[in-house]
């Protein structure tokens, strides 16, 4: 079959149409596919976006059923997300590791079906189960275009990071307005005032120690008012101080005294500057600090004067190690210079200077000996070095660190402690040789009942070793073995006793033992100056025969004197009896009585009389003598009148004055007064005198008699220009009648005169004194009372 050409036309006319709708279909389908790609692409970032975003969506449907993509599921702890609202708690995906916990899964589903029913969003925070993301859901009805038929949808949002930041932020906010409140309370409750200011100087604020401080009654009154604490200062007022600090934005610190509660006290008052806000200001009650300050300088300067009355050197160095103080001493132990202390040196200068003065000791390594002494300031112990330096001087120098970092240096002059020391040792040493070389036994103990020292003679008196001597034996052990050694062991407490006496009661006590060898001892307890008792022991074996002899002899003295007690009391009868009876037969024979006698035989009467007068007076001397001798002197108590008393004795021997050619020379008036005493013996006494001027005068001499008064005494004088006596021929003239040299018999020494004469004068309470020389003649003076 052929096709005509209007076939093939329409044929071809066909073809090109298909071919054109077949490109057509292929571009619309290009087109098409492209935006469908395009579209795919558009949802996939909207879900990537949706993915990334902070809050994920949650779709749940009427039924229950849920869409949400995988994050949230993520952000709930799940590995997928479950098929329906009640599979969110994930007991039934993976066993309740993750999901919501059961209470807040049933929020949830009520409130989505409560938005459901009555399309009223809700809001909750919900902590997945094991996590600490904070979730936040808000929820609201879908839109119908999302979901239509009344699905919720949840917005979910985690806000962990928000949440931690607003409970930091909630803690901080706390925690600030509790510091707040805890700053308000301290303000308030501070002891010190303290107040606010606005940038115009008014007051704002002030606490309570404010109030009081103004008497005011309260904070709001005291600040409305604006009643100032500060009292003015060189006209600046406290207003205008704190608007100085406000504007030169600069604290201002000032020491002022303000009256408060009626005192006067010393306040340290500070203005801060706070911004732009205004000035803030306290003020500081240290008034107990200005006395403690006061206190310290003048106890710094007391210590500082009592440092100079000390014998040792005390300097004193700061931190620094400057010399802040050294005391006269140390001055002149280091021999400091008065311009010295103008410009106190530190301690190594110190030093310095010191060795420059030869006040320290030698080293060879000067500089490292400086170092080490430098070195005490940083110690832990007090430093204490002995110095001897050039001149022989010794001392004792101590370093004491202080805590403030300084130090304190003391120097002792120990030199004469030292030689003292010396002096000590050497006495001890004398004391030992001395104890050693006592006739006595001597033992020292101590207050405890402890031997401390003896003498080899104590352990020779008691018999006692060495070697028991050398452990410083106790009183009880010293008294065992004293007991062995005493014939009556039962005694030996008396030498405990005399121990204790001394060094307990401080009383002295004596005893005497008897040992079992025959010797005796006495002891004696005797306190010492240092608490200490001293017991003395001395044999008196010897010294008690001796006493024993002695006392037999005077048993014999006493007996001796006895019969010459007798012998007196018989002697002037026995004498004068005789001598009476010859003397009267001699007066009758002179009287005629017997017959005339012969011219011879009157001479003999007389010269019978005239030695029987003699006869009497030596009898008279001999029991005067005798008496005043034995102290049995009899003396008559009678009113003498002295010049005519010795005028009358001087006229008595005339005679005798006469017929030896002597002129006699006789001065005295009334000043020498009168005297109580025996007329007749003391008559005898000066007679006796007076009769040995005239017996050693030669012819032709003189003699002087003399009475006077002086000082209250009378004084006679007798004095004769004679051939005058030696001294041994003048000490035998005063001797007189005495016991011989066997002590039992008695002889007499040629001469009574004198001795009569001194014993005489003597028993009256006066004085005889003879002055004499050969060729000058011989003096008697006697004073009288």
């Amino acid at each position: 079959m052929t096709l005509t050409p209007t076939a093939l036309v329409l044929l071809g006319l066909l073809l090109a149409a298909w071919t054109v709708a077949a490109i057509w279909a292929v571009l619309a389908a290009r087109a098409r596919q492209k935006r469908a790609e395009a579209s795919q692409r558009h949802a996939r970032r909207l879900g990537r976006m949706v993915d990334e975003s902070p809050a994920l969506p949650l779709l749940v449907r009427v039924d229950g059923r849920i869409e949400a993509p995988l994050r949230l599921a993520n952000w709930l702890g799940l590995e997928k997300v479950p098929q329906y609202l009640t599979e969110l708690d994930g007991e039934r995906v993976d066993g309740g590791s993750g999901g919501l916990s059961t209470e807040k899964l049933a929020e949830l589903t009520e409130a989505v079906r409560r938005t459901q029913r009555t399309a009223a969003p809700f809001r909750m925070v919900a902590t997945p189960r094991g996590s600490t993301r904070s979730l936040a859901l808000r929820g609201h009805l879908a839109d119908p275009q999302v979901s239509p038929g009344g699905a919720a949808l949840v917005w979910v949002f985690d806000f962990s990071d928000s949440e931690s930041e607003l409970v930091q932020l909630r803690e901080d906010a706390a925690r600030a307005r509790g510091d707040f409140a805890a700053l308000v309370g301290l303000i308030e409750a501070a002891p010190m005032p303290m107040w606010f200011r606005s940038p115009d100087g008014d007051l704002r604020l002030v606490n309570q120690a404010y109030v009081r401080a103004v008497a005011g009654e309260d904070a709001r009154s005291v600040a409305e008012t604006g009643v100032e604490l500060i009292e003015s200062v060189d006209g600046l007022t406290a207003r205008q101080v704190a608007l100085q600090s406000f504007a030169r934005k600069l604290p201002i610190e000032r020491m002022v005294s303000a009256t408060i509660g009626g005192q006067r006290r010393a306040l340290r008052v500070s203005d801060l500057p706070l911004g732009d806000e205004g000035v803030a200001g306290y003020a500081v009650d240290v008034e107990e600090m200005e006395e403690l300050s006061r206190d310290f300088r003048a106890f710094r300067d007391a210590q500082r004067a009592m440092l100079d009355q000390l014998s040792a050197g005390v300097a004193q160095f700061d931190v620094r190690r400057q010399l802040t103080f050294a005391n006269q001493p140390f001055q002149r132990i280091f021999a400091l210079k008065p311009t010295t202390m103008l410009d106190p040196p530190p301690f190594e200068r110190l030093l310095d200077l010191a060795r420059d003065a030869g006040r320290v000791p030698e080293a060879r390594d000067f500089p490292a000996w400086r170092r080490e002494r430098a070195g005490w300031f940083t110690a832990s112990a007090p430093q204490e070095e002995a110095w001897t330096l050039a001149d022989g001087t010794h001392l004792r120098v101590v370093g004491q660190p202080l805590p403030d970092g300084g130090m304190m240096l003391i120097a002792e002059d120990r030199t004469e402690q030292l030689r003292l020391s010396a002096v000590r040792d050497t006495l001890l040493r004398t004391r030992t040789a001395t104890f050693d070389s006592l006739f006595e036994s001597v033992a020292v103990f101590a207050p405890d009942g402890k031997m401390q020292l003896w003498n080899r003679r104590f352990a020779a008196d008691w018999g006692l070793e060495d070697t028991f001597l050398d452990g410083h034996p106790r009183i009880e052990a010293l008294l065992d073995r004293i007991s062995q050694k005493l014939v009556h062991p039962g005694r030996v407490r008396q030498v405990g006793d005399a121990i204790r006496s001394a060094t307990l009661d401080r009383k002295q006590r004596e005893g005497r033992a008897t040992l079992a060898d025959g010797r005796t001892l006495e002891f004696a307890g005797v306190p010492l100056p240092d608490g200490n008792g001293l017991l003395t022991v001395l044999d008196i074996t010897d010294s008690q025969k001796a006493e024993e002899a002695l006392k037999q002899r005077n048993a014999a003295l006493e007996e001796a004197d006895a019969m010459k007690t007798r012998f007196l009391a018989t002697m002037s009868y026995e004498f004068r009896t005789p001598l009476t009876s010859i003397g009267g037969f001699a007066e009758l024979l002179q009287a005629g009585l017997g017959g005339e006698l012969s011219e011879q035989g009157n001479d003999y009467v007389a010269a019978i009389l005239s030695s029987v007068a003699r006869l009497g007076e030596q009898i008279d001397d001999v029991l005067d003598l005798s008496q005043s001798e034995a102290g049995l002197l009899p003396l008559a108590q009678e009113e003498i009148d002295l010049l005519p008393f010795v005028t009358k004795l001087v006229e008595e021997r005339a005679a005798a004055i006469k017929a030896g050619s002597i002129t006699l020379d006789m001065r005295g008036d009334r000043s020498a007064g009168r005297l109580t005493g025996d007329r007749r013996r003391l008559g005898r006494a000066v007679g006796h005198l007076i009769d040995n001027a005239i017996a050693a005068t030669p012819s032709g001499g003189r003699i002087l008699v003399e009475l006077s008064g002086r000082k209250g005494k009378a004084q006679i004088v007798v004095s004769d220009n004679g051939p005058g006596m030696d001294a041994a021929t003048l000490a035998r003239a005063l001797e007189g009648i005495k016991v011989a040299a066997d002590g039992k018999t008695i002889e007499r020494r040629q001469g009574l005169g004198l001795p009569l004469a001194r014993q005489l004068i003597e028993a009256h309470g006066g004085t005889l004194e003879l002055l004499s020389e050969p060729g000058q003649g011989t003096a008697a003076i006697v004073e009288l009372p």
